[in-house]
């Protein structure tokens, strides 16, 4: 029988008392998180991301040369608009008010962003920060083996970081790849798993996808994949996992674009294995999509199985049979079973860990059946 195998998405809760910014701290909190995750049962872990001094776009502030940080314009900050905060608007006032679109006590989760503009050739200037992390995280293992260190997608820098420089969009586009290019072959040349975090990528479909129409925004979409592309295009495939999610705030997400509008374009991403969100009740559904979408061979996908955007721990059993409905659709060799989004800031830390003994726990359970569990 083949054990169903567990991983995650990349950022979780530190230890009590843990800042981000107390880089003195950060060997002995990645330890903790080490052994939080080996002690939840997960099989493919990373660093919890709390090396990187911010969340999964902050950290890349200062790695990049080409860019002057200038106060933002009176317009709306893109993150601001779109058709669900526009029908929602209420509760996204609500929200507001209360800090509850995320985990508010986490300091990761920044409310505002600085705004930058590309003035010159961009250049990637972090790799001394980056080899403190890999050091870092490669102290807190035996192994590098099963081991992932996540890296942002060229399309989801592009919100928060205005072209003022290159001739087009797809040239600007091409040399924030390339830029990162650098930072992707590193994590790999250390013997880590690179992840790839695209979450802008469905997140503007509410924004600026649905006024172009989809046929326009798959192609918008295809220019930042074949950017993307381009900048993991001397990594071997088994060495690349790939997260695509639709923003994972705590909000309604009415208007999010279909999986099945978009799985193809994921598949034409350069990895092995691909994770997205399939427990949440806006996508779970969707796990109907595989019986018409053939995964490429040797491909893997990493369904949520537990999400961020409930505190209900999910219960072992419901976990395995969300992996058993993969499972008979691609097989079961060919899924391991992770989670929606990051935790660390979008979930209370005693929650996180909580559903993460859930994951581990129904995979165990999907894994000593004879056959994956007929689910409807």
């Amino acid at each position: 029988m083949t054990r169903v195998q567990t991983t995650h998405i990349g950022s979780l809760p530190g230890p009590p008392g843990f800042r981000v910014h107390d880089a003195a701290g950060h060997r002995e909190a990645v330890a903790w998180v080490v052994d939080k995750q080996r002690a939840a049962g997960l099989d493919i872990i990373n660093e919890g991301e709390l090396t990187k001094g911010g969340d999964w776009l902050a950290y890349l502030d200062e790695r990049f040369g080409g860019f002057e940080a200038r106060p933002p314009s009176n317009a709306t900050p893109l993150i601001l608009q779109g058709l669900d905060r526009e029908k929602f608007a209420e509760f996204y006032r609500y929200a507001a008010e209360r800090k509850t679109l995320f985990y508010a006590e986490d300091e990761r989760m920044k409310a505002a962003r600085p705004h930058w503009v590309c003035t010159s050739p961009i250049t990637y200037r972090g790799t001394d920060a980056l080899n403190r992390e890999l050091e870092t995280f490669r102290s807190c293992v035996a192994s590098t083996q099963n081991c992932f260190v996540t890296a942002t997608a060229p399309a989801s820098l592009e919100p928060y970081r205005t072209n003022a420089f290159y001739k087009s969009e797809e040239e600007y586009v091409f040399a924030l790849a390339e830029a990162l290019r650098t930072e992707y072959e590193a994590i790999v040349q250390a013997g880590f798993t690179l992840q790839v975090d695209d979450a802008w990528l469905l997140a503007l479909w509410d924004r600026i996808g649905i006024p172009m129409g989809l046929p326009a925004y798959l192609k918008h979409c295809q220019i930042r994949i074949d950017a993307l592309n381009h900048a993991l295009r001397n990594i071997a495939e088994e060495s690349i996992r790939y997260h695509l999610c639709w923003g994972s705030w705590h909000g309604p997400h009415e208007f999010d674009l279909p999986m099945k509008d978009i799985v193809s374009s994921m598949l034409r991403v350069r990895a092995r294995t691909y994770l997205f969100e399939a427990a949440n009740p806006r996508h779970e559904h969707e796990f109907v999509v595989w019986e018409t979408v053939k995964l490429p061979q040797h491909k893997i996908i990493a369904p949520g199985c537990v999400t961020h955007s409930t505190d209900i721990v999910e219960h072992p059993e419901l976990v395995a049979q969300r992996i058993d409905r993969f499972a008979q659709l691609v097989g079961r060799d060919r899924v391991i079973a992770g989670t929606d989004c990051g935790f660390g800031g979008r979930c209370h830390p005693q929650v996180a860990w909580a559903k993460l003994d859930a994951l581990a726990r129904g995979a165990a359970i999907a894994s000593s059946r004879a056959a994956p569990l007929r689910v409807a």
